[in-house]
């Protein structure tokens, strides 16, 4: 671990997008067990999900950027608010081209510009589409820790690893099981569930290599991961959870917000 804690920033960044994407395969592996999982447990780990992107984008990413803003000497308030809607607007333009499908829905309900790639295709890059704030996020806040300012740490970084660990794997659920329950083999279920994963690796590299190189867009960096995860949850994660209308998702929600607020306070 001491060996970890003094690597390359971008080397940490490697490591812990690939530990985040083989929890994406984790996910996707009961589909070697079950054609289905039960519903309300799925919305429950979407819920779940959910509340754990809202605290590590508060806790890991917005906390850190208001603090690293005030040491740089901008305005506390700038490079985060900024950042936040840079991340939010750039997903909802990546929304409005990409070609992708939501899981639970029929191939008629696809977003993005018209296609007529399959519908296992849309479902991963939905997935994808999901994963690449997550990497980006995990990158930037190992590339924060070569920098040496307050609010910017090992510890934090490491915390922000375990949430979106924590909230990748209903993500790799969610995408193998419904193509398992088209007809495609356990093999491809799988595959194509870990598939969407794979794209965090290359989102952790570039977004730790690009704020080591260039220190005076960290605030906003950080900022814009978190801007990109919350989109995710509003966009993507509570929908598909309250698809049904229980208070289950709910129960989620607040029960991964909680677990990721008390990670990333003890990591302090």
């Amino acid at each position: 671990m001491d060996t970890l804690i003094h690597a390359n920033p971008v080397l940490q960044a490697l490591i812990a997008t690939l530990f985040s994407a083989l929890s994406t395969s984790l996910g996707a592996a009961p589909v070697f067990f079950f054609k289905e999982v039960n519903r309300n447990l799925l919305d429950s780990l979407l819920g779940a999900a959910a509340g754990v992107m809202i605290a590590a984008s508060f806790f890991s990413l917005i906390v850190p950027s208001i603090e690293i803003s005030a040491s740089l000497g901008y305005p506390a308030w700038l490079p985060p608010a900024v950042g936040f809607l840079l991340g939010g607007g750039c997903l909802l333009m990546i929304d409005k081209i990409l070609p992708h499908l939501h899981p639970g829905l029929s191939g008629v309900d696809a977003e993005g510009v018209p296609t007529s790639w399959r519908r296992s295709t849309l479902l991963v890059l939905a997935i994808t589409l999901h994963n690449f704030p997550e990497g980006l996020a995990v990158g930037v806040a190992f590339g924060a820790t070569a920098a040496g300012i307050p609010g910017a740490g090992f510890a934090g970084a490491l915390t922000l690893t375990l949430g979106i660990m924590l909230q990748n794997f209903p993500e790799g659920t969610a995408v193998a099981l419904p193509l398992r329950g088209e007809g495609l083999s356990k093999t491809k279920s799988f595959m194509l569930g870990s598939l969407s994963g794979a794209v965090e690796p290359i989102a952790g590299v570039a977004g730790a290599a690009l704020v080591v190189v260039a220190l005076p867009i960290l605030p906003f960096a950080l900022a814009f991961a978190a801007g990109a995860m919350i989109f995710v949850v509003a966009e993507e994660l509570i929908p598909e959870s309250q698809r049904r209308g229980t208070d289950i998702p709910t129960v989620g929600l607040l029960s991964g917000f909680v677990l990721m607020m008390v990670l990333a306070i003890a990591f302090e």
